[in-house]
């Protein structure tokens, strides 16, 4: 087997490693389903209740989607903006770095007493917890720009606003992507905490309801449903990436 094939199979055999112990575990233990549900277990609720579940995963999909969105466009804005400027750069990076540090969890109440239960805190939270990193990498890739480069595109009768468009924008883009694979994990995330405080629907609510009502199985289920999401979403990004800066990587041998 080549080392790409190894490459592509090796997450699905420890997948399925780590499922088949898991399941051995619980039945060898004879571990209670109340306390922590075998794989075969979380299946079957998946399927018992794929109805309600899908409808709550739309829910959180789709808000999840559009925080994203937004973060998108203030994540490269404000990256343009950091990155472009040695003075600005200096200004607001501490700043943004001391609100990033600040638990996103602790807005929630305060954006439902702004917004009202229901989708504007989701929406908010995905945002807030997501535009740091897109902003943080398209800012790094600006401002690490080689002096040098830039000394001979000065000296070659190029502006300040060419070096960063013709540039400065095309040498951040393995940033961009590396930032947007972060960034929408987080953003589910930040969906799911303020759907278990400020929503009655949603994978966040889900958790919350089949807590209560112990049973752990459907709650597991609903947490394979929001890694399944943002590992779809990571990989398409992945592809992506690839095939839009397919310079930025050193294609790996067989």
């Amino acid at each position: 087997m080549t080392r790409r094939n190894r490459e592509r199979y090796a997450p699905w055999a420890l997948l399925v490693a780590t499922l088949l112990l898991w399941e051995s575990i619980c039945r060898g233990f004879s571990v209670s389903e109340f306390i922590f549900p075998s794989p075969s277990r979380i299946a079957t609720q998946l399927w018992e209740f794929r109805g309600a579940i899908a409808g709550h995963a739309w829910r959180t999909y789709w808000v999840t989607m559009v925080g994203f969105g937004i973060s998108i466009v203030v994540g490269t804005l404000l990256g343009f903006l950091v990155g472009s400027s040695r003075t600005a750069y200096a200004a607001m990076y501490p700043l943004m770095t001391g609100f990033n540090a600040l638990p996103k969890a602790a807005f929630v109440p305060i954006l439902v007493v702004w917004f009202g239960i229901g989708v504007g805190p989701a929406v908010l939270t995905a945002f807030l917890i997501s535009f740091f990193p897109i902003t943080v990498n398209i800012a790094t890739g600006l401002a690490t720009l080689e002096p040098e480069l830039e000394d001979v595109l000065r000296v070659l009768g190029a502006k300040r606003w060419d070096v960063l468009f013709k540039v400065g924008l095309p040498r951040s883009m393995p940033y961009f992507y590396g930032s947007l694979k972060v960034a929408i994990t987080l953003a589910f995330v930040g969906t799911t905490v303020s759907e278990m405080t400020a929503s009655n629907e949603g994978i966040g609510y889900l958790l919350i309801s089949a807590g209560s009502s112990m049973q752990m199985g459907l709650a597991f289920a609903g947490l394979v449903v929001i890694g399944a999401m943002a590992m779809g979403m990571y990989e398409l990004f992945a592809v992506v990436e690839k095939r839009t800066t397919g310079w930025a990587h050193r294609g790996a041998a067989g």
